[in-house]
This record gives structure tokens, sequence and C-alpha cells, in this order.
């Protein structure tokens, strides 16, 4: 309960250092399984300068909205779109339910279908739970990228949209997106593309010479695309978004706030009240690191998820899933249950719910990390 009378900053502070000292923490090095990462010095000097400010009113942070309208168009232009729509949401699970709200009140449809790959985020559950939409799973090929041909054998009237995948969470696969965006051209049905991950890496992995398959507003069949800055945007968390290509979509959701005091204010947003201080973060990140330095962070992430994916292949015990697309690499394992627990022992923050383990290359994790990790996976591999 609320103490009857207050506690020293002191004390407070020295309780929440105790008891908080049970969290993991990215410069620890052994977070190895989450998208997240620690912020970049220069959003944590925006978040401690700006944290007052509220983007869901923009009325009395004028400044800042415009802020956030430039981010979203940098956004837009890295992902091949001159004019771009939308805001920086709370993440991508917001950013997710956000499309599919945006295609079924776009379309005219009793009972609203969405097409999506089995590797989908666990957030277009949420959306169609929020929604009333049903979900039609298409499955998966060998190389666990949807089957493009099972997601047209799925396309009916009741269809408000497809969904592809660019950088599944489990393995950081990217799906054909040109030829679900034929699909969507062909049949007259948005394509929302789940790039949460893949947007802040795809486009510098391919500048830098990495064979990946398309997947933006380059595509005349995407309408929508999400994008984290706050994971290898290096953005503080909260900090998602969602880019439309055209404001139809936007006005299709927006809800009007008239007791601001920008007065006819709408809403386009699932929360109300939006932390201002992340999405000027991530306009400061955009202006300080600049394509070039995005792309050195993306090569290097590259090329320690390909030597750790080789560590893989030459240990017995274990197996590579499939050959990196990202910076992710995932491997399993007859006695995985054993071995995660194991190595969670060792303060490893690792996860093999979906039947094997993955390690996500995010600035914070260093090759000495990996080498450090992969001690210990022999240790747990040669004592079972």
């Amino acid at each position: 309960m609320i103490p009857e009378n207050g506690r020293s900053e002191e004390e407070v502070l020295e309780e929440l250092e105790k008891r908080l000292s049970l969290d993991l923490t990215f410069d620890s090095g052994k977070i190895l399984g989450s998208m997240c990462t620690y912020p970049h010095p220069i959003a944590r000097k925006v978040v401690m300068k700006y944290m007052d400010r509220n983007l869901g009113d923009p009325g009395l942070h004028v400044g800042s909205r415009e802020i956030e309208r430039e981010a979203i168009q940098m956004l837009g232009e890295l992902l091949h779109l001159k004019k771009a729509h939308g805001n920086i949401v709370s993440g991508g699970t917001e950013a997710n339910i956000l499309a599919v709200r945006a295609f079924r009140n776009r379309s005219d449809v009793e009972n609203p279908e969405l097409i999506l790959p089995e590797s989908a985020h666990f957030s277009f559950l949420k959306a169609s739970d929020l929604l009333n939409v049903r979900l039609v799973w298409a499955k998966l090929k060998k190389d666990h990228s949807v089957d493009v041909r099972d997601v047209e054998n799925k396309i009916t009237d009741s269809t408000i949209g497809i969904v592809g995948i660019a950088g599944t969470t489990g393995l950081g696969v990217v799906d054909d997106i040109p030829s679900l965006s034929d699909l969507a051209v062909d049949y007259g049905v948005p394509l929302h593309v789940d790039a949460a991950f893949g947007g802040f890496v795809i486009p510098f992995a391919k500048a830098l010479g990495y064979d990946i398959p398309d997947f933006d507003f380059k595509l005349k069949g995407v309408q929508s695309i999400t994008i984290d800055p706050h994971k290898m945007g290096m953005a503080p968390i909260p900090a998602g978004g969602i880019i439309f290509r055209k404001k139809k979509f936007v006005e299709s959701i927006s809800i009007p706030a008239p007791y601001l005091a920008g007065g006819k204010v709408s809403h386009p947003m699932i929360t109300g009240t939006r932390p201002g201080a992340n999405a000027i973060a991530v306009w400061a990140l955009l202006n300080h690191l600049g394509f070039e330095g995005y792309k050195t962070i993306v090569g290097e992430a590259m090329k320690l998820s390909r030597w750790f994916a080789e560590r893989i292949k030459s240990m017995s015990g274990v197996h590579l899933i499939r050959e990196p697309v990202l910076n992710i690499v995932s491997f399993g394992s007859e006695k995985l249950g054993e071995v995660e627990t194991i190595l969670k022992t060792k303060g490893w923050g690792i996860s093999a719910h979906r039947g094997y383990i993955r390690i996500v290359m995010m600035p914070h994790v260093k090759q000495e990390h990996l080498e450090a990790f992969l001690r210990d996976l022999r240790d747990v591999l040669s004592n079972l």
C-alpha cells in the first residue's frame, strides 16, 4: 500500500536498485534473444530533455508534432514512399492492429477475413479479437516463408487484406513480398507488410550487397508497413511505426478529440496520450546516424550472424534451423528443453518456446558475448 508518510529519495532509489538487480540488462551481454537493445546515447539525451511532450495533445506541442511528421516522412522515404502517412506508435503490436483496423474500415465486408502466414506475430491474434476479423492462416514452405499459392487459394470475397512478413520473429525470414504484392493487385486487396524487425535491417543490408527480396512501397500492392525504431533503430522503448501509402487509410481510423488544445484534432492511434520524446528521439537518430551510420550498424550485425551460424554448424548436438536471412540465427537440439534450462541457470536471456533457440545480433551483442555463450553451450552439450 502507499506509505502514509513518504520515504526519502535515497531510500526509494536504494530499494529500486536492489530489487531491479534481478533484471537482465543489455550491457551485460547476456540478453541474446531480444529484438530490443540499449538506446543510442543521443536518444537517451533527447528523452531526458523532452519527456514532458505529449503527442496526444499536439495543439500544446506543435513543434513535437512537426518533428513526428518529419520522422514519418524519413521512414517513408527509407521504404521508397515519397509521401508517407502514419505515426510513431507504441510498437509493432499497435502498428499491426492499426493496419488491420484500416483495412477492415475501408472494406465493405460483413464477415471480414485477413490472410496471413503461420509465422505471423501474435499481435494479429489481438487484432482479430479486438476487431472481429477472422484470421485465415496460410501454410509455410520448407524454407519457412509463406506459401504464396496457398495464400491465393484462400482469397475470397470476404478477404479484406493480406499480410506478409519481412523478418519473422523466430527466424528472420523474409516472405516473397513481390509475389504477394502481385496477388494483392490482381485481386484488388491491400497488402500489409510486418517489417517491425526487418524494416531497419533490410534497406541497409541490401545496400551492403545482401540478396534480400524487395519488401516495401516499391511494390504496388503494399499499402502499409510496420517498422519499429525501438528495435534495430536503437530508439527508446516504446517507439514503433506504422506507415500508410495513402491518407485514406489514416482517415478511416481517425477519431475526433475536440476538447484538446489543438481544436479539431483526430486520433488515428489506439492510445490517446503518447510520449512525444520517443518520436523526437526517432527524428534525432535518423538525422544523427543517417543512412551510412545505420548501414555500418547493420553490417556488423549481419557479419556477426554469419560467423555465429558457422560456429553452430560446426558443433555436435545442435543444428541450424536454416541459413540466416537477416541478423537472426536459430538452432535446435534433440534435448532442447534441458539445454535451455541449464543455459538460463547460467544467466543467458534466451527462449526455446518455438522449438529452437533464437539468437538476435542486436547492437549490444558483441562477438565476445557470443564466444562466452558458445563455451557454455559446448559445456552443457558435453554433460547431457
